[in-house]
């Protein structure tokens, strides 16, 4: 890594989000020529634009395609897509594009090791889980998709001995040179049907995060997702997997089943060595998906270096994620759980299969702006577990089409009223899930504001 020469250089960045902010303060900081550029209007994006210095010119409610032609460094923010009309224009006359996981990659000091998380469900939690695992030794910055964009964690001059992102398809889009140490791709199933044409598209941004590895690198990939295990294997460096099924030689496994009262038991061998036994007994991490997440994230844990007690500690003490599968509130015998970070059918799927299904005793929250993804899939998983399903938001009739012969449904319209329905519809041992299987854009500004609002309703309900 060197950093780029960014003096005097006409940058444009495009999409002023989080990420894209950070991006350009980065630039300016540098002594570019700074242009930021939003489509949305003015009066939308003066909060986010507050934070520009006077240095920095800003063209918002629209695009003019001369910032975007005559740069010499147009910097993409991960909500904007490549296929953008100005983008193709301006890499038809030659100008570099990055998106701002490679701009910050760019001005991250020589030799930090970068750990690189992607896949359709479960990143954000193992994402985090590294870096706690990472953090029991050495200092570590955690973020990219998950929370603080890489650049400013740059801005920030904080130091970190390693650097562990989540990297969205929409992130990898824009890498250029970009090259993770240890790069983890968790499963592949269909989502953002919305930008890409198809899955098989969708599958080839993700691919990209194994292009740049070099041999020495590590790539581990879920043993039971055909997809991962080809991306990986594509991978100049070396292939680990992870899954259910006896030790290993470079790989993390588990057995099958429920866990013991001692918890699960996951065995790794990342180096050829002896199988080393590590428990998984944090109920922060219940459910098979969550298993899996643990298997990739000890492995990438080991694989730079954690010690094996520091990473045991780190999996005990895990306080999970926000808005994945958070016990909000328990009163009366009534678990109310936020899980409103799945966004996507799979995710939705993973959710509510991490509950037994013993008694219908689920009363489940679904809806918001759909992915065009069928939510059929979910059906095997009704039958002995969900007791009500309440649908919100703009997709709520594709769901009752699809689903609502399995279970009781009403469509309540908004959040607040699935709530109040789902009050009044459970007892003791039932559980409230607000498991959306959709976006919020219909209702809310993003997923983290729905499941505010779930918590919110909870503690009123409960």
């Amino acid at each position: 890594m060197s950093n780029p020469e960014l003096k005097g250089r006409k940058v444009t960045v495009v999409g002023l989000a989080r990420s894209g902010i950070a991006a350009a303060r980065l630039c300016a900081r540098e002594g570019a020529k700074v242009t930021v550029t939003d489509r949305r209007p003015a009066a939308e994006l003066a909060p986010a634009v507050a934070a520009l210095g006077p240095e920095v010119r800003r063209r918002l409610g629209g695009h003019d395609l001369a910032d975007f032609e005559q740069a010499d460094l147009v910097v993409v923010s991960p909500g904007v897509p490549l296929a953008n009309p100005e983008l193709r224009a301006a890499r038809a006359r030659g100008v570099t594009i990055w998106g701002e996981i490679e701009l910050g990659w760019r001005f991250l000091p020589p030799g930090t090791p970068v750990v690189g998380v992607t896949g359709t469900n479960g990143k954000s939690t193992t994402t985090a889980l590294v870096g706690a695992l990472l953090s029991r030794d050495r200092r570590t910055f955690t973020g990219g998709n998950l929370g603080t964009p890489l650049c400013e964690h740059v801005l920030s001059g904080a130091p970190a001995d390693a650097v562990v992102v989540e990297l969205s398809s929409f992130q990898l889009e824009g890498i250029d040179r970009f090259r993770a140490r240890v790069a983890a791709i968790l499963n592949v199933t269909p989502d953002h049907l919305d930008r890409y044409p198809d899955v098989e598209a969708y599958a080839a941004a993700k691919a990209r995060l194994f292009a740049r590895q070099e041999p020495g690198d590590a790539a581990i990939a879920n043993a039971r997702d055909d997809r991962a295990m080809a991306m990986a294997g594509a991978s100049r460096g070396e292939r680990y997997t992870f899954g259910f099924g006896p030790a290993a030689p470079g790989a993390a496994r588990m057995e099958e089943g429920e866990p013991g009262p001692g918890g699960a038991a996951i065995w790794i061998a990342p180096n050829g060595g002896a199988p080393e036994r590590y428990l998984l007994r944090n109920r922060a991490l219940r459910g098979r998906h969550n298993r899996e997440n643990a298997m990739a994230a000890l492995l990438c844990a080991r694989l730079v270096g954690v010690p094996g007690a520091a990473a045991q500690a780190g999996l005990d003490a895990f306080p999970g994620l926000p808005h994945r599968l958070e016990l909000v509130s328990e009163r009366n015998g009534v678990e109310w759980v936020n899980d409103s970070k799945a966004t996507n059918v799979d995710s939705t799927y993973v959710g509510l299969a991490a509950f037994p299904a013993s008694t219908p005793r689920v009363v489940l929250i679904m809806g918001g702006h759909g992915k065009r993804a069928p939510y059929a899939p979910l059906a095997p998983l009704f039958a002995g577990r969900v007791k009500a399903l309440l649908t919100i938001g703009e997709d709520a009739p594709a769901i009752e089409r699809e689903l609502g012969g399995l279970a009781p449904t009403e469509s309540c319209g908004t959040l607040a009223g699935a709530a109040r329905r789902a009050a009044a519809l459970v007892g003791p041992g039932d559980v409230v899930l607000l498991s959306p299987a959709c976006s919020s854009y219909d209702q809310f500004a993003n997923y983290e504001e729905r499941g505010e609002a779930f918590r919110r309703l909870a503690r009123e309900h409960a």
